[in-house]
């Protein structure tokens, strides 16, 4: 489900702050850059806002965040609905013991790990990232949050590339965001 894409002039706002970069990482990619979008604190500020308004009130415990740009989202989103936030992160970056997945990307693959402990048996969580591609980081997010016992809610993205089909990825979880890009 998108956000209220004709509704809220807020999305209008936010869309036309994503700076699309043309054969990044490698050719062929349409990066979606919201590097331009922090630049402009109103934007940011919509963006983390349309979240919070979402999910306060749903009783979520833990918002999980896929390193790196999940990381930008996700602590301002936790803070706002008084939830945990727990970093998802790239292999050898956490200290201690870990559980990982491994994944498939739409140019190459990577893992993501997660602390042993940091969510407990029926914690409800929401999952938070930049975009949503092939749906592959998404998926393996869910797992690890699964893995360890938790409720997944919902997954949040500020972008969905809709051709991609990464959505289907995701198990019938519901999927909000903000903006499709194309």
């Amino acid at each position: 489900m998108s956000a209220f894409r004709d509704q809220d002039p807020r999305i209008h706002g936010i869309q036309t702050k994503i700076r699309v970069v043309p054969n990044f990482p490698r050719e062929g990619i349409m990066f979606q850059d919201i590097t331009t979008l922090l630049l402009d604190p109103k934007a940011f500020k919509d963006t983390i806002d349309l979240f919070v308004e979402r999910y306060k009130g749903e009783n979520i415990s833990v918002v999980a965040g896929i390193e790196a740009r999940g990381f930008i989202f996700g602590p301002p989103i936790a803070l706002a609905i008084g939830a945990k936030f727990v970093p998802l992160r790239k292999p050898k970056k956490l200290p201690g013991e870990v559980i990982r997945e491994e994944y498939v990307l739409e140019y190459g693959s990577d893992c993501l790990e997660m602390h042993v402990g940091a969510v407990n048996s029926g914690e409800r969580a929401l999952v938070v990232d930049d975009l949503i591609a092939t749906g592959g980081t998404l998926r393996a997010a869910m797992n690890l949050l699964e893995r360890a016992g938790a409720e997944v809610i919902e997954c949040a993205c500020v972008i969905e590339i809709p051709e991609l089909k990464g959505r289907e990825r995701l198990n019938g979880k519901p999927l909000f965001v903000l903006v499709e890009s194309h």
